[in-house]
């Protein structure tokens, strides 16, 4: 028996793993990984496998980074966590100046959380007790895209629509607005991006002006939404959605938990443009991949709201156990440090143009709809039928096909359903883009090829896929 057989019995004799249908590993080997390097992971027998997603879209500078192990590791011996509720501490108060610092102006306040949902969660409790205590009690909706991705927890789930994610607990969810996505994946023949994007926009108007008495703020994931298969969309949505919240009286919480920190070309999305929202959260890759941790950033206006006598209770009584942790803080600090010290942005155009041009050839492949792009993201999205974009049946998941073929190539790649994706850590090269492409290319053709008959349940879903 292999150290990794070995590693992978004991771990499926008591783990439940996340996103999973754990049958599946009765024919689809778990992965034990011994240790990371750059934008590589290597299991217990030695094998690698190049990280082109980032470790569920966290690690932005590689695997063991040596500059972001030594500040935490300088961390530890200093202070490992302090409760934050009448205490703090240097690195998340230098954490916090510089989160201010770097976001779109306006954005002076930070709170902070364990996670992404945990984070969205707070935007969206903080906008709804916001108007609560500037006597809006009505206002206690919000609006949300379909097909878009918040998170897991229970008012994360409310403000998505990946049917695969939500379905299940529709009972447990709030009642939200549904308008549907700029998602340029849809536009008719000849249509740009903006084009469509301005006009998708009719949909938001008409629901602003219809329900802004009862809407506490609209959620969205500036350009590029991610679970519901990395489908985007132009700035000009941002823009238009901006003028409208503030002429409707609506806040805008843009969730930058998975763009943010240059996936999208720029450091956050938003800048792309021009706005700033009420409520900006981050995560991932925040920390650059080491520690849990969430910031909810917003405006003075806000915290203002909140700032009164004890007795009058309106102060925002919501807590994380670990909320600033000093190790997670230490971990933020020094991936900010590389963003300030190295020109990443501007070296990540390269690396963005060596993306569009390894994969251009799939443009013409028979079976893909797509090839798209914003930033540090390309999306190739696999169909039935080329001219009619027909999706394949969820049922069978061909991007699995992909992703076991490129596991034997020594790639990670995740597929969303059928649209397989690159969102690789920064630090990766030129020429492991291009291994990236032929092995995408090899597992799209085999993925592809292959007649798959599958018994499909009366009632089923069209919408449903692998989660990724």
């Amino acid at each position: 028996m292999s150290r990794n057989q070995q590693w992978m019995e004991r771990d499926l004799a008591v783990l439940w793993h996340p996103c999973t249908q754990m049958k599946d590993h009765e024919q689809l080997p778990l992965i034990p990984i011994r240790r990371g390097e750059g934008v590589w992971l290597e299991d217990f027998d030695g094998k690698r496998y190049l990280d082109a997603v980032s470790s569920w879209w966290v690690n932005v500078f590689g695997h063991a980074n040596p500059r972001i192990g030594a500040r935490i590791k300088a961390q530890v011996d200093q202070l490992e966590h302090v409760m934050l509720a009448g205490f703090s501490h240097q690195p998340v108060i230098e954490l916090s100046e510089r989160l201010v610092a770097i976001t779109p102006p306006g954005l002076d306040r930070v709170f902070y959380a364990d996670n992404g949902s945990s984070g969205i969660e707070v935007a969206l409790k903080m906008s709804f007790h916001y108007w609560r205590n500037c006597g809006h009690e009505g206002k206690k909706r919000f609006v949300t895209l379909t097909n878009s991705y918040h998170g897991e927890t229970v008012a994360a789930m409310s403000v998505g629509d990946v049917a695969l994610f939500t379905d299940t607990y529709k009972p447990l969810l709030l009642d939200t607005f549904k308008v549907p996505s700029p998602d340029c994946y849809h536009r008719p023949e000849g249509v740009s991006w903006e084009e469509h994007s301005q006009t998708m926009f009719a949909h938001m108007e008409q629901t602003l002006a219809e329900h802004h008495g009862e809407i506490a703020a609209v959620i969205v994931e500036p350009l590029i939404q991610g679970a519901g298969g990395m489908r985007m969309y132009h700035p000009i949505y941002l823009t238009l959605l901006r003028e409208a919240c503030d002429r409707h009286g609506v806040h805008l919480i843009a969730d930058e938990i998975a763009v943010g920190f240059g996936r999208t070309g720029t450091l956050f999305a938003c800048e792309q443009a021009g706005i700033t929202p009420d409520f900006l959260c981050l995560s991932k890759a925040l920390t650059g991949g080491y520690l849990p941790m969430a910031a909810v950033l917003t405006t003075d206006t806000v915290y203002q709201a909140f700032y009164a006598d004890y007795a009058t209770l309106r102060a925002f009584l919501h807590s994380h156990t670990y909320t600033g942790n000093p190790l997670a803080c230490a971990a933020a600090l020094a991936t900010l440090d590389i963003f300030a010290e190295d020109n990443v942005i501007e070296r990540n155009k390269a690396l963005s143009a060596r993306m569009a041009s390894a994969t251009a050839h799939l443009q013409d492949h028979p079976h893909v709809a797509e090839v798209r792009q914003t930033g540090m993201a390309v999306a190739i999205e696999m169909v039935e039928d080329k001219a009619s974009k027909t999706a394949y049946p969820w049922q069978q998941r061909r991007g699995l096909a992909v992703y076991q073929h490129a596991l034997g190539r020594g790639a990670l790649l995740r597929p969303l359903g059928s649209v397989v994706y690159f969102l690789p850590p920064y630090v990766i090269t030129p020429e492991q883009i291009d291994f990236l492409a032929e092995v995408a290319t090899e597992g799209i053709d085999l993925a592809t090829r292959a007649r798959v008959s599958v018994a499909v349940p009366a009632g089923a879903p069209a919408e449903f896929r692998d989660p990724g």
